[in-house]
C-alpha cells in the first residue's frame, strides 16, 4: 500500500525544516521500504503570493484526497497588514475546519540529553512525558458573532464568541481518555467554570464521559492553576484536556519545559485518524533563511503521522529513536542551550543526522 502525503511547506523556516522531514521519509523508504508518495501544495502567505488567498481550493482538494499532510509553518510581518479574512494564518485555520482536524495532540516530552536546556530545575522537569489534548475547531477562535463593530454611541469594540456543544465537547473527551488508557490512565480537564458558563457545561460533559472510563482517573483544573502547576510540578501530568484557547495557551508553555519549541511535534486529527502534522514553533521569520532553525519537531511530526495516520508505528519507534541517538551524541540546533561535550549544528546537518541513524538501523 502507498501511502499519498501531501506537504505543505508554507513560509518563514516552513521549507527549510520541511526539507529535512522529506530526508526522513527518504531514508524509510530506501532503508525500509516505505511506500510513500508526496505531493506538493500552496498554503498561508505562499499562497497569497501566487494565488491571492491563504488557501487556494487546488490545495483543500489535495488535503482531501491525501491520507495525511505535513505542514511546515505560515505566517510572517509580509502579510501582517491584510485584512484577517486574507491573513496566512487563516489557511491554517481553513485546514483544521475543511478537513474536521478536532482532535490536537501535543505531546511534551523531556529528553534526558536536554534535562539541562528546560527554563526549570532538571529535577522538577526530569521525566517529563506528558500529552495535551486541545479541542481545535470549536471555542473562541471559530465561534460566532465575532469582529469589530461600532455601538450606537460611536464606541468600536472587538466581539468574538466562546461556545462549545455537548458533542463537540464528548469527542474531544474521548480522545483524551483513550489516549489515557494508552500511557499513564489519568485525564486533568482544564477549564475556567467559576466564571464561564461554557466551562461548566465543558466539565459536566467531561465527568459524563469519564463514566465510560472507570480505569482512567479524571482530575479537574482551572486554567489558571494549570498554568501554574505546569511550571511548578509538570510531571503530575499525564494527559490534559481543553479547549481551544485554553490548549494554544498552555502547549507553548508546556514546550519550554522541554529544552526547546524547536522540539515539539503535533498532530491535528478527525474522526477516522486522518491527521495533519507540524511543529508547534510556528514561522519564525526571525531566522528564515540562515539555516539554522531546528528541524527535530518537524522530524517528530513525522513519526507521529507514522503512528497515527499511516499505520507503521514501528517505523515512528525508529524515527523517535534516530532523534533520541542524535542527541545522546551531542548535536545541537543553535535554539538548545548547549553544554559540556555538545556540538553546534544548522538545519541540514541536523537532518542528514537524523536521516544516517535512521539508515544505521536499516
Amino acid at each position: 500500500m502507498t501511502h499519498k502525503v501531501l506537504v505543505l511547506a508554507g513560509d518563514g523556516i516552513g521549507p527549510e525544516i520541511v526539507a529535512e522531514a522529506r530526508k526522513v521519509l527518504e531514508a524509510l523508504r530506501r532503508g525500509f521500504g516505505l511506500a510513500v508518495e508526496l505531493e506538493e501544495g500552496l498554503v498561508g502567505g505562499a499562497a497569497i503570493d501566487a494565488t491571492g488567498t491563504p488557501l487556494p481550493e487546488a490545495t483543500l482538494r489535495l488535503a482531501r484526497e491525501a491520507d495525511a499532510v505535513l505542514l511546515g509553518a505560515v505566517g510572517g510581518p509580509k502579510w501582517d497588514d491584510l485584512p484577517s479574512e486574507r491573513r496566512p494564518e487563516k489557511g491554517l485555520l481553513g485546514l483544521r475546519g475543511g478537513l474536521g482536524l478536532f482532535a490536537n495532540l501535543r505531546p511534551a516530552v523531556l529528553y534526558p540529553e536536554l534535562a539541562a536546556a528546560s527554563t526549570l530545575r532538571a529535577e522538577v522537569v526530569a521525566g517529563l512525558d506528558m500529552l495535551i489534548v486541545r479541542e481545535l475547531t470549536g471555542g473562541i477562535y471559530f465561534g460566532e458573532p465575532r469582529g469589530i463593530r461600532t455601538r450606537p454611541d460611536g464606541v468600536r469594540e472587538g466581539v468574538n464568541t466562546m461556545v462549545y456543544s455537548e458533542p463537540e465537547i464528548e469527542r474531544i473527551a474521548r480522545v483524551a481518555f483513550e489516549a489515557a488508557r494508552r500511557r499513564g490512565r489519568r485525564v486533568c480537564s482544564v477549564d475556567k467554570a467559576n466564571v464561564l458558563e461554557v466551562s461548566a457545561l465543558w466539565r459536566e460533559v467531561v465527568t459524563r464521559v469519564a463514566a465510560d472510563y472507570p480505569d482512567v482517573e479524571l482530575a479537574h483544573m482551572y486554567v489558571d492553576n494549570a498554568a501554574m502547576q505546569l511550571v511548578r510540578a509538570p510531571r503530575q501530568f499525564d494527559v490534559m484536556v481543553t479547549g481551544n484557547l485554553f490548549g494554544d495557551i498552555l502547549s507553548d508553555c508546556a514546550a519550554m519545559l522541554t529544552g526547546s519549541i524547536g522540539m515539539l511535534p503535533s498532530a491535528s486529527l478527525d474522526a477516522a485518524g486522518k491527521g495533519m502534522y507540524e511543529p508547534i514553533h510556528g514561522s519564525a521569520p526571525d531566522i528564515a533563511g540562515r539555516g539554522v532553525a531546528n528541524p527535530l519537531a518537524t522530524i517528530l511530526s513525522v513519526a507521529m503521522m507514522l503512528r497515527h495516520s499511516l499505520g507503521e508505528g514501528e517505523l515512528a519507534g525508529r524515527v523517535e529513536a534516530a532523534v533520541r541517538e542524535v542527541l545522546a551524541a551531542g548535536l545541537r540546533t543553535p535554539d538548545i542551550d548547549g553544554g559540556e561535550g555538545t556540538r553546534r549544528v544548522g538545519t541540514k546537518e541536523m537532518g542528514d543526522a537524523v536521516a544516517a541513524a535512521l539508515l544505521a538501523q536499516a
